[in-house]
């Protein structure tokens, strides 16, 4: 049953009670939300809004949010969004002095590798991903001890250590024509197995790969495909290249979560499923509220760490600044432009 939000009187709607209520950012917000957050809830969310786009015109700051993050950060406090790709590409044209960034602490670092001059916030440090864990420098090298003149690509989801000991970076939405680029019949790609072994599938070059997973992606199955056909007929499957390559053999579709909401926008199917995590469906949906999205998503408690309230301690208290060690930044850095010169 859809809620009734619409007739929730619009200064309840926008949390306070004072005329200057009328003035402040979050009051226009909730008509797009409504389906996403119930109206009994919004007062906490917009005093937290509007506390936060003050604080991003006092401190001169942005704030970039992953497709992952949840509505409420995604539609109403981000100045750029997207994929991987995305944010470091846009992360380079930020004029401002702070960027805050809402997804994982390698985001954050790609960030400050490509903004070194300017300060770069992560709300929690704990907001991690288990791709980034996977592996470490040691490992990198010892692949090149073993692979000596095998170039190593590095998926983004990497420590910037990690990516120092690289010869290029990738992404999801770009790693075919990354390791395309490259022009060589054999390669590294790290650390994402699945996403190796999907990509080798498309390009038939021959990849060794990394046992690192992502514990939202990995989780999905065929069966689970096969269910949701069944459940749901006429419904189109869309599965991101962190899923298992059976997984993705059984989809209509797999791309990057950028590519996912293109191919929404472009092909407007009735009946839809993304396999991915949770909070893409929900920021898609907002914006083709005629389509059913179907949704057995997986969450990514690293992504959850990041919250509205933490992203207004960041911009009170300036914390948690992202440093890298100059040495380890500058060859990192490359490995990113490198990618980034990819077309």
């Amino acid at each position: 049953m859809e809620r009734q939000d619409a007739a929730v009187p619009e200064l309840l709607l926008h949390g306070l009670e004072s005329p200057e209520a009328r003035d402040l950012p979050a009051r226009d917000l909730y008509a797009k939300l409504r389906h996403t957050i119930p109206a009994f809830e919004w007062p906490v969310y917009a005093q937290e809004i509007d506390a936060i786009m003050t604080l991003k015109e006092r401190r001169n700051a942005v704030v970039l949010a992953h497709n992952y993050q949840t509505p409420d950060i995604y539609h109403c406090v981000s100045d750029l969004v997207g994929d991987s790709l995305a944010l470091a590409r846009e992360a380079m044209n930020v004029e401002a002095d702070v960027i805050v960034l809402a997804g994982v602490h390698f985001m954050a670092e790609t960030a400050k590798l490509l903004n070194p001059e300017k300060t770069v916030l992560i709300p929690d440090l704990g907001a991690g991903c288990s791709l980034a864990e996977s592996i470490t420098p040691e490992d990198v090298r010892a692949l090149r001890r073993r692979y000596p003149g095998v170039p190593i690509v590095t998926y983004v989801n990497t420590s910037a250590a990690v990516k120092a000991e690289s010869d290029i970076c990738c992404t999801s939405g770009n790693a075919k024509a990354v390791v395309e680029s490259l022009g060589v019949p054999r390669v590294i790609m790290i650390p994402d197995e699945y996403l190796a072994q999907n990509i080798a599938a498309e390009t038939g070059v021959e990849i060794i790969t990394w046992k690192g997973h992502c514990e939202v992606h990995e989780r999905f199955e065929p069966e689970d495909i096969r269910q949701l056909r069944e459940d749901y007929p006429g419904v189109t499957v869309l599965a991101h290249p962190e899923c298992p390559p059976e997984v993705v053999k059984e989809a209509d579709f797999s791309g990057s979560t950028a590519m996912m909401s293109a191919y929404v926008a472009r092909e407007k199917p009735q009946r839809v499923v993304l396999l991915t995590e949770c909070s893409m469906s929900d920021n898609v949906a907002v914006h083709h509220p005629d389509l059913e999205f179907i949704r057995p998503c997986n969450l990514c408690p690293h992504m959850k760490k990041i919250t509205l309230g933490n992203i207004r301690h960041a911009l009170e208290t300036m914390t948690h600044e992202v440093t890298i060690d100059p040495e380890v930044a500058g060859r990192a850095r490359l490995a990113v432009e490198r990618m980034l010169a990819v077309k």
